[in-house]
């Protein structure tokens, strides 16, 4: 055999090269990466429609229908503006009657007319305070807003013209302290009211039926044991009643608000209602606490 000839059997050794129809190395190699390429590929094409998936369902709610963020935004500024509405009308009807009050004091008003009239005339006005109460509250959505508003400063100015008294009664610095307290009061109450997740609409029917005990509570003592300890167990009843009155309007002024934000004209009629309704919760919550700490002149 000589060299370069292949030896008997078709065994190749070391020094042949390798022929054309053999595999070379860097096939397989090749085949590899662009099997390992289309594998990226398409992972790649899931994740991205994945993601847009995700990004579709993350703009709609559950319901899969798209959000009216613009109608959700109409809706709570209808509550804000309403629940202002209503708190402007009672601090308008508030000032009413701090400036019939002080009126009615210095200028000798009131006593003028006690003089004239004597208990009748005090009962007289008290009963007319009470018929216009009950007419703002039964036919407020049968009169136009402006004579509901109207009949509603009507009710301040007397309630400011009776409780000009006080005047008479308390020197000015108690009087000072309890409307500042009710203030403060008034406005923690509320703002527990309108951030607390309990439902204080539910006590409705019990606070109630607690004020109607507490008036004939008082009227019985006015007449069997009027004493300084009966006053001040009625004046610390009363103040907790009133405090939870004052929270239920507002959680209910804020849910009549809720139930008709899409009707203007009853939001009108309803805000004067409403006002009436935390204007006496303030009122007595005044009285109450000037009862409790304020100083006899």
């Amino acid at each position: 055999m000589t060299y370069g000839q292949q030896p008997q059997g078709g065994r190749q050794t070391g020094n042949q090269p390798y022929s054309s129809s053999q595999p070379q190395y860097g096939q397989p190699y090749a085949q590899a990466q662009d099997s390992q390429a289309q594998q990226n590929a398409q992972y790649y094409a899931a994740q991205q429609s994945t993601y847009a998936q995700q990004a579709t369902f993350a703009q709609q709610p559950y319901g899969g229908a798209p959000i009216d963020t613009d109608a959700a935004y109409s809706y709570e500024s209808a509550v804000h503006t309403s629940m202002t509405r209503a708190y402007a009308e009672m601090a308008i009807g508030l000032l009413v009657t701090i400036v019939s009050a002080v009126l009615s004091y210095s200028s000798g008003l009131l006593v003028s007319f006690l003089s004239a009239t004597g208990t009748m005339g005090l009962i007289g006005v008290t009963i007319a305070q009470l018929a216009l109460v009950f007419v703002i509250s039964a036919r407020v959505m049968n009169m136009s807003p402006a004579t509901s508003r109207i009949l509603f400063y009507v009710y301040a100015a007397t309630m400011g013209f009776t409780l000009s008294s006080i005047f008479l009664v308390y020197n000015l610095g108690s009087i000072g302290m309890a409307l500042g307290l009710s203030v403060g009061f008034f406005f923690a109450l509320t703002m527990l009211a309108l951030t607390t997740k309990r439902d204080m609409l539910k006590a409705g029917p019990i606070l109630l039926t607690a004020l109607i005990v507490l008036v004939i509570g008082q009227l019985i003592m006015a007449f069997i044991l009027p004493t300084s300890s009966a006053n001040m167990l009625i004046s610390a009843i009363g103040l907790v009643i009133f405090a939870g009155l004052t929270a239920y309007d507002a959680q209910k002024t804020r849910a009549l608000y809720a139930q008709y934000a899409n009707q203007p004209e009853v939001i009108k009629r309803l805000s004067i209602v409403c006002a009436l309704n935390l204007y006496l919760d303030f009122v007595n919550i005044f009285l109450y606490l000037l009862r409790l700490f304020g100083s006899r002149d």
